[in-house]
């Protein structure tokens, strides 16, 4: 199942990926109303089994019930080009990010590989949606950096788990770009800074349920930017698997359902050429992530107004 969230002036509604587009469940409710259907994105997360059984069973009878006759199901469903994107996960409690995990990344930057995951942390105000706009912060940057990554998406409450139960805790994967003001990032030794200005996590277009991805290690990974390939891997080049990262952090922190984990890139960013021939996104520059099963995150960026 893949759920996307829909933006209407700021209010976040859940959707849902039907054949025909984009299923908006707060529409169908007031059409076919059934007060047990989650509404919401971190209902479902925390509903798990059962909220994703009620929501799949309440599509299917929306579907059918709009191939009847006279049925107008146009404000319900919506052609993916019509719809605001919000983050596909709206409310998470932490984002946990991985850096430096993959090989050939280590190799491009000239770091050692870790003996240990390195982590640290964005804010909820670094989350947009596919297909939006995003500032570049020229007042304090000029040196904002792409990163391609595949984001766990927590659904049950996980401490002190093991690597062989880790992704039994997984809700679902999508797509982020882990965007970096490098210079900032490098200012200190800690990151945070260079992570965390608004809208630098991208995150969707859809959130796909884990069953859909049976191993989060074995799927191609790209960034395009402008239409050229800057990054091209495979999550099978993680130095932590995702089942080592979700049990690692476990050992030291709760995870709770709609936690979100931010797993690394690959190589290929700007940060891995040579000095003189780095250039760092502009205004009116589109990048693409994709992810296989996960579908494609697309954002332009724009000058600071």
């Amino acid at each position: 199942m893949k759920l996307v969230t829909i933006d209407t002036d700021g209010l976040y509604r859940l959707g849902l990926k039907v054949n025909d587009g984009i299923l908006d469940i707060q529409a169908a409710q007031r059409w076919l109303p059934d007060p047990a259907v989650p509404s919401d994105v971190m209902q479902v997360i925390a509903g798990g089994a059962q909220a994703l059984a009620l929501l799949e069973t309440y599509a299917v009878r929306v579907m059918k019930a709009a191939e009847q006759p006279g049925v107008a199901c146009g404000e319900m469903i919506l052609a993916e080009d019509e719809v605001r994107w919000g983050p596909c996960v709206t409310r998470p409690g932490k984002m946990i990010c991985v850096g430096l995990n993959y090989r050939q990344h280590a190799v491009e930057t000239n770091a050692r590989v870790p003996d240990f995951p390195i982590l640290f942390n964005k804010f909820n105000n670094t989350l947009t949606g596919h297909g939006r706009d995003i500032a570049l912060p020229e007042r304090v940057t000029t040196q904002v950096d792409y990163e391609a990554e595949l984001v766990i998406v927590i659904g049950q409450t996980a401490k002190y788990i093991s690597e062989d139960e880790a992704l039994q805790h997984v809700f679902g994967y999508c797509c982020v770009n882990d965007l970096s003001a490098r210079d900032l990032q490098m200012r200190t030794a800690q990151w945070l800074l260079g992570k965390s200005c608004d809208d630098f996590s991208p995150l969707g277009p859809y959130l796909v349920t884990a069953d859909e991805i049976p191993d989060p290690n074995a799927l191609d990974i790209k960034c395009t930017v402008n239409g050229e390939v800057r990054q091209h891997s495979h999550t099978s080049d993680m130095i932590f698997s995702c089942a080592e990262i979700v049990s690692y952090i476990s050992q030291h922190m709760t995870l709770s359902p709609g936690d979100i984990i931010l797993t690394g890139t690959p190589e290929g960013v700007v940060l891995g050429l040579p000095e003189e021939q780095r250039v760092y996104l502009r205004h009116g520059d589109t990048v693409t992530i994709e992810i296989e099963g996960l579908g494609s995150l697309t954002n332009r960026f724009v000058s600071e107004v």
